[in-house]
């Protein structure tokens, strides 16, 4: 499985979308698209991030621009796991 994949995988887990995160593009809006994707949401996404991919995620690195599109969540988490 790709990273894109998993990406999708835990936020379909997390938001409990049943599936729908496989017709997601990258250009897919997140935050304020999806109901789901509420603040404690963003929390419990990014800690399923961390505990499944070996991410470490520091408070200051977060910010909304993150969750705007797959695409942009997808490069946050390559970004990560390039160091």
């Amino acid at each position: 499985m790709d990273i894109r994949q998993e990406v999708l995988q835990i936020l379909d887990d997390v938001l409990s979308l049943k599936g729908r995160s496989a017709s997601f593009s990258n250009d897919t809006p997140l935050l304020g698209a999806l109901p789901e994707l509420d603040s404690m949401a963003v929390v419990a996404l990014l800690t399923m991030l961390e505990e499944n991919l070996g991410l470490a995620v520091a408070d200051d690195e977060i910010d909304g621009s993150i969750f705007a599109t797959v695409g942009n969540l997808v490069g946050f988490v390559q970004s990560k796991l390039a160091h």
